[in-house]
């Protein structure tokens, strides 16, 4: 149970989540199991199609090429990866568009009852933007999901995004900073994919650094090492290829650091890893073909995140179109359903600084194209 406090102390104020807290103690002892969830079963679907538990409500927020209410800015299509920044009494969440070509990124900024105020554009002119992660100097990284793609730094309370090559060129999926290491971990959508990391030569700037890979067995459990990518431009060899050795993992997609531990996903295999840094050791989190009793609640998984309570959240691309919640004694249970929209996703979940909203997008929405996107918050009794 010590998971749960530094994942609050990590997510109390989205200036800084995941970047701050106790000092990490414990470890999932096993991948997680079914169990009820902690808020009980899911209800009948709400006016939005939504399943939830008893006590939560859902809101539109924004549609894909409509104006967010009370703006006149239109909505991007095929909103994706997403997190929130504290901003003074209110919050901007921030979403990537992973349309290719086209790209870029959305800002939505709240004032202090939740109300959107205004929205603009962080970043365009990009290619197939699908995740990313903040940083602590309040900078949000967009990744490309390309071969030889780039990631951007962007800049929610204004400034010119900026590229940065020096962060490798490859199918980036994820990122997540860690400020005890002074890194930024990545992840590598590829069925060879591998687990990266930046090592800036300094810390809050992008611009310069080495691009190192995760190097262990082919166990799912082990120590691990990292060494230096030779050529971060991946040309003429892709990056995965460079060091022998590097771990290959299936499809990698979400990516979350609290208090030296990082988690990510991989969607090729549905599993969930976990690396626990101060240790230099990682083992699996979750595993759908190890779970029992039952049927496997999380599949397709995709961007995680972390709640005030140290509970991980797992969106699903496909599957029951689920928000899976992984709780700190390592149990697994389905948090939201969306009804309808089989042929979407699930993407951008991300919590207000107070912990009391999560914000998420159906990618598709129901319409199955990247132009019915559907941007949601769930506001409710989320355990703190």
């Amino acid at each position: 149970m010590e998971r749960r406090t530094f994942l609050r102390a990590s997510v109390l104020g989205a200036s800084t989540v995941a970047f701050t807290g106790s000092l990490w103690q414990g470890a999932f002892a096993a991948p997680a199991q079914n169990a009820p969830g902690p808020y009980g079963a899911l209800l009948a679907a709400d006016a939005n199609g939504i399943r939830l538990p008893a006590g939560f409500t859902s809101k539109v927020i924004a549609r894909s090429g409509q104006a967010v209410p009370g703006t006149s800015y239109t909505w991007h299509s095929a909103p994706d990866g997403g997190a929130c920044f504290a901003d003074g009494s209110g919050w901007i969440y921030v979403s990537n568009s992973e349309v290719n070509p086209g790209g870029g990124a959305s800002a939505l900024r709240f004032d202090s009852s939740g109300n959107v105020v205004s929205a603009n554009s962080i970043l365009s002119g990009t290619r197939q933007n699908c995740a990313g992660g903040a940083t602590p100097w309040q900078t949000w990284l967009s990744c490309e999901e390309v071969a030889l793609g780039y990631v951007y730094e962007t800049y929610p309370f204004g400034g010119a995004a900026v590229r940065r090559p020096a962060m490798g060129r490859f199918k980036h999926e994820a990122a997540a900073a860690d400020p005890v290491r002074k890194v930024i971990y990545l992840t590598e959508d590829e069925t060879n994919g591998r687990f990266y990391r930046f090592v800036p030569t300094t810390w809050g700037d992008l611009s310069a650094g080495r691009l190192q890979v995760f190097v262990a067995g082919s166990a799912t459990s082990g120590s691990f090492t990292w060494a230096d990518i030779p050529d971060p431009d991946g040309s003429p060899t892709v990056t995965r290829s460079q060091v022998s050795g590097s771990k290959s993992f299936n499809g990698g997609e979400g990516c979350y650091y609290a208090n030296n531990t990082v988690w990510f996903t991989t969607k090729g295999d549905n599993r969930v890893w976990q690396v626990n840094l101060a240790a230099g050791t990682y083992e699996l989190a979750y595993d759908d073909s190890l779970v029992s009793p039952g049927t496997a609640p999380l599949t397709g998984v995709d961007n995680v995140t972390g709640s005030t309570f140290g509970d991980l959240y797992v969106a699903e691309d496909g599957g029951n179109m689920e928000i899976c919640l992984i709780t700190p004694d390592d149990k697994v249970s389905s948090f939201l359903r969306i009804n309808g929209q089989g042929s979407s996703e699930i993407t951008g979940p991300a919590f207000a600084p107070a912990g009391n909203r999560l914000y998420f997008s159906s990618q598709r929405g129901t319409s199955g194209s990247s132009s019915g996107g559907i941007t949601y918050c769930v506001t409710g009794p989320f355990r703190t």
